[in-house]
């Protein structure tokens, strides 16, 4: 199982999340895709290659995990000590573009 390091962008996506459900739906609902994202994020640690790579066309080694309960996507590279999760994006948005701005982070870890 490799550590993962979850980017800041990410993390601010995450708590964005968090915010509209708490808001939105109900601070159960949030505790929901809370306990989701930890489990989803588990999985990609012990299994890192079992993200689709449909985008790894705009970042090389980019792989995404789809929640099962909720319409979010977690973004990530693996790396050779950790994994790095880049994104937490909604799934209804524009994922190239959104995808292309994350693209110079990575050129800077």
């Amino acid at each position: 199982m490799k550590p993962v390091r979850v980017r800041p962008r990410a993390d601010r996506d995450i708590d964005l999340a968090l915010a509209y459900l708490f808001e939105e739906q109900s601070p159960a609902a949030a505790l929901q895709l809370a306990g989701e994202m930890e489990a989803s994020v588990g999985r990609i640690a012990s299994r890192p290659r079992i993200g689709s790579p449909r985008y790894a066309h705009l970042l090389k080694g980019l792989r995404f995990w789809r929640l099962r309960r909720f319409p979010y996507l977690i973004f990530y590279v693996e790396q050779a000590g950790f994994i790095d999760v880049l994104r937490v994006l909604h799934a209804a948005r524009d994922i190239p573009a959104a995808l292309r701005a994350t693209s110079s982070l990575q050129d800077k870890a």
